[in-house]
Order: C-alpha cells, then structure tokens, then sequence
C-alpha cells in the first residue's frame, strides 16, 4: 500500500472531521490503525481534544439563554508576591537545535576516555596482575576473527585503531578466557551468602 495523493486527501478530511484512526484505516482500506497515526503524525496535522467520534458529535450544543440574574460581581484576589525563583538556564541544544537532556550528556563520545568504574575498586590486585600477563601474550584480533572458542574481551578503546580482543581459548561456558573470567565475574558478595 502506498500513499497516494488520493489517500492522503480522504486521510485528511476524514481526520479534520473528527474520525478515528480506526475508521480511517477501515474506510482506506488495506492499511493500518498505526499506519493512520504515523502519517498524521508525519503530515503535521493537529492534535484533536477529545476521544474522535465524528464532527457532529464534536459540536457543542449551544445553550439556552439563562433567565436574567443580577450581574454580582467579584471582587479579584490579591496577587501573591511572586516567590524568588533562580533564574531559568537556558537549555543546550546540539547541532541539530535538539535540547540535549542529562541522560543524553551522560553519554560520553568515542575516543573520549571512559570514567573509573566503581567495580575497579573491588578486583583483586592478584586477578589484574594475572590480566596483565596474559595481554601480553594475547592473540589481538578484530571483531571479525571472534568465534565462540574465543576470548571476547575488549582491549583500549575502539575509536581508535589500537583496539583489539584477546583471543585466547575460552573457559568452558563463558565468553572469556581464564584470566578474563577472574575480571568479570566476580564471586558474590559474604552479605549474599548470608541470605541463601
């Protein structure tokens, strides 16, 4: 199905009166409910208030005249001093003008160096003594030489050409080689095998 000038023209009407996606997508024929929605949302067309329903149901009915009553009238409240409020930062936006979020600035770019992991602090100087041995005797292969009889752990940074993976044998049932599943997968804690 594809959207033709035909469509898109009974898509807009239909929607500007009111009708929902549902019956939109029914009365094109061959087309999803889904697919409606995007499409709107591509077009740009507006946001309705309300629940759809056609346009006649979307008129309000107006109102009968109410009896004449005395105009009373009220008096306005007082206005709160506003609170002192910090002024408002204005937000980053990237290169695309798109506001860049904390989540999105917690990112950190390729070739940037990563932060110290809190788990570094946990790894037995003996385990990392042990690493370092073995990367010096690793095989440092690419991505595209990984099979699953080898070891799979990252090595600097991969930004950069100097980027490579282990490459040893595999300790059987884990994606890295012995010194590597020493880094990894650390024993739990004594507080965890309390509660078991």
């Amino acid at each position: 199905m594809s959207w033709t000038d035909e469509r898109v023209e009974t898509l807009k009407k239909m929607w500007g009166e009111g009708q929902s996606a549902s019956q939109i997508a029914k009365e094109l024929g061959g087309v999803t409910r889904n697919a409606v929605i995007g499409k709107v949302h591509r077009l740009g067309l507006s946001n309705r208030a309300g629940s759809g329903g056609s346009a006649a149901k979307a008129t309000p009915k107006e109102k009968p005249a109410a009896a004449a009553k005395p105009a009373v009238k009220v008096a306005p409240k007082p206005k709160a001093a506003p609170a002192s409020t910090p002024p408002k930062e204005e937000q980053e936006l990237d290169e695309n003008g798109i506001p860049i979020s904390a989540a999105r600035r917690a990112i950190i770019p390729a070739g940037q160096p990563l932060p110290p992991q809190p788990s570094a602090n946990e790894i037995s100087p003996e385990a990392l003594a042990k690493v370092s041995e073995v990367e010096k005797s690793a095989k440092r292969i690419s991505l595209m030489e990984l099979t699953e009889k080898t070891c799979k752990w990252p090595v600097g940074d991969p930004a950069t050409d100097d980027f490579w993976f282990c490459g040893l044998a595999v300790q059987q049932g884990k994606p890295y080689c012995e010194a590597h599943v020493g880094v990894a997968f650390q024993p739990m804690s004594s507080r965890r095998d309390r509660r078991r």
